[in-house]
């Protein structure tokens, strides 16, 4: 009987998942996998991307960990692929490998003035605010007005961090120094910018409706955004999750405003034009132009230029993938090239032994949770009918990569590593009655992963 050795590169729900999928699928030969990640906790953007106030989704970790506590999966985790482990190193100890790396970087916003000191990216201000190790401790919160340029959750998420009173997050796992940061906040507006309409915003019902739940925040919107077009109504009238959005929408307009000490403004037909600068070079304003309903969902410029000042502007247009070593890139759409996830070589249709991708590395940063899913079944569909394309490794014995990465100094973490990572966090939390206090400098979480003294 064969037995497959597969390597999945990346350890969040699209890897998990995969992993599960091929354990529980029909097949003729065995498994053994490993899961690799560059972190040394597991989860992802579970763990690292989505606001520490959204316990519900942090939920799904509860099912992820249920999967990897079976036993049947080793992880290998504070592992970086392309240095510590190569694609070489895969070759010689697997018959293939899985790439479920996401899209962690900020897509870019091409306006005169993004560049600008005050200007950032949503993603590296959430991977802060997740208490990510690989980001810096602080994060310049100066500002009193601040631009949120996107109409998708993540933007809801930056803006509703922004605003939120510090003091309402202390129930949650949000690391200290993320709390001392945003009490020293001076923050008294925040602006969210989208460039179509109301009825045509990516939120989800539960995202917004939590925005207008925020203690002392204003919500602001504004009433020449609600004269809707025809194809705004129809979208209303025949999509239950536009028309909830419109009557959480509704519901705002009609409520009294004026008392709060900060204000979360909502503006619809706003098409991003340049952030524009002081004399010392930092932002000083967003400037941008009208637009109106063209009659078929889109938008049309009219002309019309506005500008708010602000002191800060933050890009919530979407994530984007990275390239890996060795492996085909689709710079343009920041994916891996790929055919229902058999990996493509550059400039062909003719598929790469041995290499597949899974999640937003292999479709883009689109879906939910339940994407991710039918995504990675449709990849080890692949997989397990591929055996003719697998590749044909000279040690794949289960203790050759456990060698490799000791003979290489690999200070790797392991499942029971982070068992004793979790147990310490949620220690943490537990006099101050949190769910936990993450745990945020690599090498703190290495040490007590390990079982080593801290600062050893």
């Amino acid at each position: 009987m064969t037995k497959l050795r597969l390597a999945i590169v990346g350890a969040g729900p699209a890897g998990i998942y995969a992993a599960d999928i091929l354990l529980k699928a029909e097949r003729n030969f065995d498994v053994s996998i490993d899961l690799f990640d560059r972190l040394p906790a597991p989860y992802g953007l579970v763990r690292y991307g989505v606001a520490p106030d959204h316990p519900r989704i942090k939920g799904i970790i509860t099912a992820l960990r249920e999967v990897l506590d079976r036993g049947d999966i080793r992880v290998f985790g504070n592992v970086n692929f392309g240095t510590d482990i190569t694609l070489d190193d895969l070759k010689k100890h697997y018959h293939a490998v899985i790439f479920a790396t996401g899209a962690v970087r900020d897509a870019d916003l091409d306006i005169p003035g993004i560049d600008l000191d005050g200007s950032y990216g949503a993603a590296d201000f959430v991977s802060w605010f997740d208490g990510h190790p690989d980001v810096p401790r602080t994060w310049p919160l100066e500002a009193q007005s601040v631009a949120v340029i996107g109409n998708g959750n993540v933007a809801l998420d930056v803006s509703r961090i922004l605003a939120k009173h510090p003091e309402d997050l202390l129930s949650t796992e949000i690391p200290d120094n993320v709390y001392e940061g945003l009490k020293a906040s001076p923050v008294t507006d925040v602006h969210v910018f989208g460039r179509r309409g109301p009825a045509q915003v990516k939120f989800t019902p539960l995202e917004l409706r939590e925005l207008g739940e925020l203690r002392d925040v204003d919500m602001i919107v504004y009433d020449e955004d609600f004269d809707y077009d025809e194809a705004s109504k129809a979208a209303i009238t025949s999509n239950k999750q536009v028309m909830v959005i419109d009557k959480v929408l509704q519901k705002w307009r009609q409520r009294d405003v004026g008392t709060a000490s900060r204000r979360l403004h909502l503006h619809f037909y706003a098409k991003p034009l340049e952030v524009v600068s002081d004399d010392e070079g930092r932002v000083a304003a967003f400037r941008y132009e009208r637009t109106t309903p063209d009659a078929e969902g889109g938008v049309v410029g009219t002309g019309e230029i506005r500008e708010v000042p602000i002191q800060a502007i933050y890009r919530a247009v979407g994530y984007f993938g990275s390239p890996l070593d060795g492996i085909p890139f689709d710079k343009r759409h920041g994916v891996i090239p790929n055919r229902e996830g058999m990996v493509l070589k550059k400039g062909s249709n003719d598929v790469v032994p041995g290499v597949y991708a899974t999640g937003w590395i292999k479709r883009g940063p689109v879906g939910l949770i339940g994407h991710t899913k039918s995504d990675a079944m449709e990849t080890i569909k692949h997989v397990i009918n591929g055996e003719s394309n697998w590749w044909a490794p000279a040690d794949p014995s289960e203790q050759g990569v456990i060698d490799l990465l000791e003979e290489r100094g690999v200070k790797y973490t392991d499942l029971d590593g982070w068992h004793n990572l979790d147990q310490h966090e949620v220690k943490l939390g537990e006099p101050h009655g949190r769910a936990r206090i993450k745990v945020v400098p690599r090498e703190d979480m290495v040490a007590i992963s390990r079982g080593e003294a801290l600062g050893a």
